[in-house]
C-alpha cells in the first residue's frame, strides 16, 4: 500500500469516526443487532440534543396561539432528521397539562386536534411523522425532512422489515431498521419539545394516536416515563399469540419472528408500559383486533386500565366510546375526574338448562344509563357479528343467557356500561360542540372454547336458523352507523348476516319493507368474501340500487342474487355471488355501482326521516342445505391472507 492511500484510508476513517461522533446513536457493536428492549434503546436520552426549534409561523384564533414549528429529531448516518408539528395553547395559560397527538397511516400533522386539546385547557402537539405536507402549509415552508433515513410509508409501507437499504441506519438487518423504532425516537423527542416549552408543566405530559398512532402511543409510553397518560386507539394491541393465533377460524395466524416480537411489536412495550392507560378500539377492526388486545394487555404493566370497545365498528368509534379518551387526561392530568373501574364480566357453564348465563358487575359509582352485553359464535376476530343479549337487573348486576347454536363454535362476550355524567363544563368536542353527558366503558373479554362448553355439558338450544334477519323494533344495535344525524348521506352496516343462524339459504332473496313518504334511493352493498375467508368461493362488494317512489305506505324492497353488480371495477370477481357468504350489508342513500362497464357513483341525499322507516331484512325464498353448517371453522384463512387483507385496509386509508 503506497502513502498516498494510506493517507485516504487514514482521512476516511477519520470522517467515519467523526460522523459517528456526531450520530444521535451509537454504531453497532462487532455488527451485533439489538435483541430486546434494553439492547434496542440502551442508554439513549431524547433531551441530550438540542431541539433547535424553528417557529415558521405563529397566529391566534379563537383565543388559542397556533405555532406551525420544526425541531430536531437527531443526527443519522451524518445528516439531520427535523420533524414538522403543529403546536397550541389557550392564551396566557401557564402551567399547562399537555397532549401529543401521533397521526395515523396516510395522515398528517393535525391542526384540529392541537386546537382541540387547547380549547378544552391543554397544550398540544401533533407531530408529522409521515412528511405529507401539513394542511394550511404555505409555499415555501419547512416541512419533515427526514434526511439521510426514511421511516415513512414511502419508503417501507408496512413497518415488518428491519433489512438495511440506503434509507436505514444499519447496514445489517436489525430493529433499529425498522420505522416503528425511528418513529418512536422522533416521537420522544416530541415530548422533549412540550417539556420544553414555558406554557407546559412537563410532569403532566399525554400522548394520543390512532391507528399507526395509536402502536406509536403504545409504544412511546412503554419507553418513556415522561409519559404519564395514554389513550391509544385502533392501534396497540400486539400481534396474535398463543390461543388467537392458534384458534382455527380465527384468521389470525403468527407469522412474525421472535426478533421482531422483542424489539418492534407491542407486546414487547406493553409489558414496561406503566402508566394510566384507556385503549379505544371497535369490536371489528383490522389494524388492533380486540382478541389480541384483550390477550396481550394482561401482561401490561400498568395497575390503571379501561377499554372503550364500540360495538360493529371497523376503525371507528361511538362518541361515548371515544370521550373517554380525554376523561383519562382529565382524571391523570388534571385531577379533575374519576373513571369507573373496569366492568367485571364472567360466565357460569353449568346452569340447569344448559343456556350458558353471564353475570356483569359494574361499578356503580355514577349513575348508569344503560347495560350492553354481546356475544359472537364467530372465531373470525375481524369480521364476526356481535349478537345482543337481552339482561335483567338481578341485585347490583346484569345477568344474560347466551345460547350457542352449536357446541362446536367458540362462545366470546364482552359488555359495555354507559354512564351519566355531566361532561359540558370541561370538555368539547373537535366541532367546539360540548359532548353528550355521557361515556361508555368495556369490561373485559370472555373467550370460551368448544371444549370447555362440551365438558360443562352446555346444551345447543338455538339449532335452528332464523329467516327474519331484523325487525328494527329495538332500533339499529345490531348495526353501526355513520354520519347519523349530521347528514343526509347515512350509512348503516351490519355483519348479522355473516352470522350462522342468519345465513342466507341458498337461492333465496332479501327483502326489506320500507316507508318513505318521499323519493328516494337506497343502495345495498354486500360485502361477499372481500377479505377471502372464504377459500375458492366469489368474492368482492357488490351493489343493488333501488329506487323508492314516495308513498306514506310500507313497500316491500326485494334483492336477489342476480342482481348483485360489482362495486368497483378493480376487484377480482370470480363466479356467481351468493347471498349465504355475505360477510358485510351497508345501506345508504349514496354509492358506486357498475353500469355498462363503467363506474358510476349515486349521489343522492335520503329525504326525510330515517328512524322508524325500515322493518323485517328478512330472506325469503330458497332452500337451506342439508349440510347447512352452524360452525363458522371454515372461514379459517392463513397468514399471509390475512395480512394480505390488513395491507390492502392500509392501502385504502391511504387513498383517503
Amino acid at each position: 500500500m503506497t502513502t498516498r492511500m494510506i493517507v485516504c484510508w487514514a482521512a476516511l476513517l477519520l470522517t467515519v469516526l467523526y460522523v459517528q461522533a456526531k450520530d444521535s446513536l451509537p454504531p453497532l457493536q462487532d455488527g451485533r443487532a439489538p435483541q430486546n428492549l434494553k439492547e434496542l434503546w440502551g442508554d439513549y436520552d431524547p433531551t441530550t440534543e438540542p431541539l433547535e426549534v424553528n417557529v415558521v409561523r405563529e397566529w391566534e384564533e379563537d383565543g388559542v396561539v397556533v405555532r406551525y414549528v420544526t425541531f430536531t429529531v437527531g443526527t443519522f448516518k451524518g445528516e439531520k432528521s427535523t420533524m414538522s408539528a403543529f403546536y397550541a395553547f389557550p392564551k396566557g395559560e401557564k402551567n399547562l397539562p399537555a397532549i401529543m397527538h401521533i397521526h395515523g397511516g396516510g395522515q398528517r400533522a393535525s391542526l384540529v386536534k392541537v386546537q382541540w386539546a387547547a380549547w378544552n385547557g391543554y397544550a398540544g402537539l401533533s407531530v408529522n411523522w409521515g412528511g405529507h405536507p401539513p394542511l394550511k402549509l404555505k409555499k415555501g415552508e419547512a416541512n419533515t425532512d427526514w434526511g439521510a433515513l426514511d421511516p415513512t410509508q414511502r419508503h417501507n409501507r408496512f413497518f415488518r422489515v428491519m433489512k438495511a437499504d440506503g434509507k436505514t441506519l444499519d447496514a445489517v438487518e436489525s430493529p433499529r431498521n425498522n420505522n416503528w423504532f425511528i418513529l418512536t425516537l422522533a416521537c420522544r423527542r416530541g415530548i422533549t419539545f412540550l417539556e420544553q416549552q414555558p406554557e407546559v408543566d412537563p410532569e403532566r405530559i399525554g400522548v394520543m394516536g390512532h391507528s399507526m398512532g395509536g402502536k406509536l402511543t403504545v409504544d412511546v409510553a412503554g419507553i418513556d416515563p415522561r409519559v404519564k397518560a395514554a389513550v391509544p386507539s385502533c392501534g396497540g394491541s400486539g400481534s396474535a399469540q398463543g390461543v388467537v393465533s392458534g384458534m382455527p377460524g380465527s384468521g389470525m395466524d403468527k407469522e412474525l419472528s421472535d426478533l421482531f416480537l422483542q424489539t418492534i411489536d407491542n407486546i414487547a412495550y406493553i409489558r414496561e408500559l406503566t402508566c394510566p392507560i384507556l385503549y379505544m378500539g371497535p369490536s371489528n377492526d383490522f389494524a388492533g383486533p380486540m382478541d389480541n388486545m384483550y390477550s396481550n394487555w394482561k401482561n401490561i404493566g400498568s395497575s390503571f386500565v379501561r377499554y372503550a370497545i364500540s360495538p360493529h365498528l371497523n376503525h371507528h368509534h361511538d362518541e361515548e366510546f371515544s370521550v373517554g379518551g380525554l376523561l383519562l387526561f382529565e382524571q391523570f392530568l388534571k385531577n379533575n375526574f374519576d373513571l369507573p373501574n373496569t366492568p367485571k364480566l364472567s360466565a357460569n357453564l353449568h346452569t340447569t338448562n344448559g343456556i350458558p348465563r353471564v353475570t356483569l358487575v359494574p361499578d356503580a359509582s355514577m349513575p348508569i344509563e344503560k347495560v350492553d352485553i354481546y356475544y359472537s359464535v364467530d372465531p373470525h376476530v375481524l369480521t364476526r357479528f356481535w349478537r345482543y343479549a337481552e339482561a335483567e337487573m338481578q341485585g347490583d348486576a346484569w345477568v344474560a343467557e347466551c345460547p350457542v347454536m352449536s357446541t362446536e363454535q367458540p362462545l366470546f362476550v364482552y359488555a359495555n356500561v354507559t354512564y351519566e355524567a355531566d361532561l359540558s363544563d370541561y370538555v368539547r368536542e373537535m366541532s367546539r360542540k360540548n359532548y353528550e353527558n355521557k361515556f361508555a366503558l368495556s369490561s373485559n373479554m370472555l373467550r370460551i372454547m368448544p371444549e370447555e362448553l362440551k365438558d360443562a355439558q352446555v346444551v345447543a338450544t338455538d339449532s335452528e336458523p332464523e329467516r327474519l334477519i331484523d325487525d328494527f323494533k329495538h332500533g339499529w344495535r345490531d348495526w353501526y352507523r355513520l354520519a347519523w344525524g349530521t347528514s343526509a348521506r347515512w350509512v348503516a352496516g351490519t355483519r348479522k348476516l355473516k352470522d350462522p343462524k342468519y345465513r342466507a339459504p341458498k337461492g333465496a332473496a332479501l327483502l326489506l319493507d320500507v316507508q318513505s313518504p318521499e323519493d328516494n334511493t337506497l343502495v345495498f352493498e354486500f360485502t361477499i368474501n372481500w377479505w377471502r375467508p372464504y377459500p375458492g368461493k366469489p368474492g368482492g362488494r357488490f351493489t343493488v340500487v333501488k329506487n323508492i317512489k314516495g308513498s306514506p305506505e310500507w313497500q316491500t324492497i326485494q334483492v336477489t342474487e342476480d342482481e348483485l353488480a360489482p362495486s368497483t371495477l378493480k376487484q377480482n370477481d370470480q363466479g356467481k355471488p351468493e347471498f349465504r357468504y355475505t360477510t358485510e350489508l351497508t345501506l345508504s342513500p349514496a354509492g358506486s355501482v357498475v353500469e355498462n362497464g363503467e363506474l358510476t357513483e349515486i349521489k343522492s341525499d335520503w329525504q326525510g326521516p330515517v328512524d322508524g322507516q325500515f322493518r323485517d331484512l328478512r330472506w325469503s325464498g330458497g332452500v337451506y342445505p342439508d349440510d347447512m353448517e352452524t360452525s363458522s371453522d371454515h372461514t379459517d384463512i392463513t397468514d399471509h391472507e390475512l395480512n394480505k387483507m390488513i395491507r390492502q385496509s392500509i392501502d385504502d386509508s391511504l387513498k383517503e
